[in-house]
């Protein structure tokens, strides 16, 4: 009892002191972070007629946001930070003005995703042709994120009523000492304070907002490193139509993608382990080259095989790897006039292979400073919303939840988070509430707790799968692989469900086709019942311990 006293009065001590250190003012809505997220909700709110009359908003932002509004990229040249924007995402910004701000130039459209198994090579295909509504041209739209945030920006510079506080940290947040209804107070590192009705944290994933609020986190952090790079390679034929394919080869130690940002260049996001990830940052940008389009191209034995060359010999010569490369190809069987052959001679008549669409372009060449590698982890909050001493507290984007980045989905996943939080407030000031209650802001939680964590787990759960190369667990996710790739109102739904079509009622409609394409999986799986049978015991124990670890 005594300690508690004692640690009261010591809490109450810091805070008058802090105080009276620093000029209070007072603002509505307090965002701590300008990353996507923080920008996103900024301008919504900005854009609400509802909330201008009634909120004062402020963002803080620890880096120089002057620097994001002058971002400028050489002609042909792209930032290696780069995300799918869904169509759901994109329909979401043009509600609120700011998409015509994003440079369009900057921007690509995926009209199709090709996916497949890096050890059996089942694929599947998504494409916006195949979508039932037919109301979208295009799955998703690839940019870089300076792009996005340089383009919120100049949507809020049309907007002055939002106050923008960048280049100023964090120090601390405190309590006010009223007992009821008390606000927080953030007090920045240029010595100001700001005590607030709401705030927001769209911090990141070490959210000093999420442990004022005394929100947990749960989570881990994978086995593996994101690298991410510009490619460049030549253009596609003119038989073969633009470059708005994006391809993704599961390997057994992650996956690799391969996205378009125009006609001679892409952008590379490759999941590999730490080790891998170290060796392939520190080759010689051909050797990188050549190691991307053999990771799309050649079977797990040489992939390894070339792993084991870069990991004994990290100076290996881009001569030395060409010829491991073609001593594999040669093992491999693989026909030069192939595709699938990274050595081959292109044809002279510039006629692409018959198997040209199945892989992407060759890559020649590496954008210079742009191979980076960054750490990938699973995390969640276990509530978005503050209670008792961290109460009027709210957490968005990367602060709420981290994501695998295989199915490129964080970004969206933050926005969707904007969107929704936006909602919240206007209804909280059309029925007269306080938009920093629990009561208030208990929509956004609920509406959006069990959407995230939906995908949060589905992206863990195919990186778990897809890391295994167990016989039983490759026959089982092969087959379900093929089967899905017939069923088209199935892909619809998975495509719908990730954003590639913003439903008039969300959720509704994906799972009405889902539930439609479950019907006719039953219905087609049992002329393969019997085969199934003599499997379904050890396929059901490895899938499951697979699947339950960590």
């Amino acid at each position: 009892m005594l300690r508690s006293v004692a640690r009261r009065a010591r809490h109450a001590g810091r805070r008058r002191l802090l105080s009276t250190a620093a000029e209070q003012t007072d603002s509505d809505v307090v965002i701590v972070g300008g990353g996507p997220a923080g920008l996103a909700l900024a301008s919504a709110l900005a854009r609400s007629k509802l909330v201008q009359s009634n909120l004062k908003i402020t963002l803080v932002e620890a880096g120089d946001l002057h620097k994001v509004r002058e971002w400028r990229q050489e002609p042909g040249t792209f930032s290696n930070r780069v995300s799918s924007i869904t169509n759901s995402s994109k329909a979401f910004l043009e509600d609120i003005g700011a998409w015509n701000d994003v440079e369009q130039s900057r921007t690509c459209p995926i009209e199709e995703m090709q996916v497949w198994d890096g050890i059996s090579d089942a694929r599947i295909t998504f494409a916006a042709s195949e979508m039932p509504l037919r109301s979208v041209s295009e799955l998703s739209r690839l940019t870089e994120n300076l792009n996005l945030q340089r383009g919120l920006l100049r949507h809020l510079s049309r907007h002055p009523e939002v106050l923008l506080l960048d280049k100023v940290k964090v120090q601390s947040i405190v309590r006010e000492e009223r007992e009821e209804n008390a606000w927080p107070v953030v007090h920045l590192s240029d010595g100001r304070a700001i005590r607030t009705r709401l705030l927001v944290g769209a911090d990141g994933f070490n959210s000093p907002v999420r442990t004022y609020a005394g929100i947990q986190s749960y989570g881990w952090a994978y086995d593996t490193q994101g690298i991410v790079a510009t490619l460049f390679h030549a253009p596609k034929s003119s038989l073969q139509g633009p470059n708005t394919v994006a391809y993704q080869r599961f390997l057994p130690t992650g996956p690799i993608a391969f996205l378009p940002l125009s006609e001679t260049a892409s952008t590379l996001v490759w999941s590999t382990k730490p080790h891998l990830a170290g060796a392939l940052k520190t080759v010689d940008p051909r050797v990188l080259a050549g190691m991307v389009n053999a990771a799309f191209r050649l079977p797990d034995v040489s992939m390894r095989y070339l792993y084991d060359r870069i990991l004994e010999n990290p100076a290996l010569s881009a001569e030395e790897f060409t010829q491991e490369l073609a001593f594999r190809e040669r093992s491999d069987t693989i026909d030069v006039r192939s595709a699938y052959s990274s050595l081959g001679a292109v044809n002279a008549a510039g006629i692409p292979a018959d198997d040209a669409d199945m892989v992407p372009p060759l890559v020649t060449d590496i954008q210079p400073g742009t191979v980076a590698s960054f750490p990938l982890r699973f995390s969640h909050a276990e509530a978005y919303i503050g209670e008792g001493l961290g109460a009027r507290t709210v957490l968005v984007g990367d602060a709420a939840h981290t994501i695998h980045p295989l199915a490129g989905q964080g970004l969206n996943l933050g926005l969707a988070d904007a969107e929704a939080l936006t909602k919240c407030i206007e209804d909280a000031l059309l029925s007269g509430g306080d938009v920093g209650s629990y009561t208030s802001l208990l929509p956004y939680a609920r509406g959006r707790y069990f959407e995230n964590h939906k995908m949060l787990s589905a992206c863990d759960k195919l990186h778990k799968l897809y890391s295994t190369t167990a016989g039983p667990v490759v026959w089982a996710r092969t087959v379900g692989l093929e089967v899905l790739n017939e069923l088209d109102t199935v892909k619809a739904a998975l495509m719908m469900t990730a954003g590639s079509e913003r439903a008039r009622q969300p959720g509704q409609v994906g799972w009405e086709l889902a539930a439609k394409g479950v019907e006719t999986l039953a219905k087609n799986i049992n002329g393969a019942r019997d085969l199934a049978s003599s499997v379904t015991g050890l396929v059901d124990a490895g899938l499951r311990q697979l699947l339950q670890r960590r």
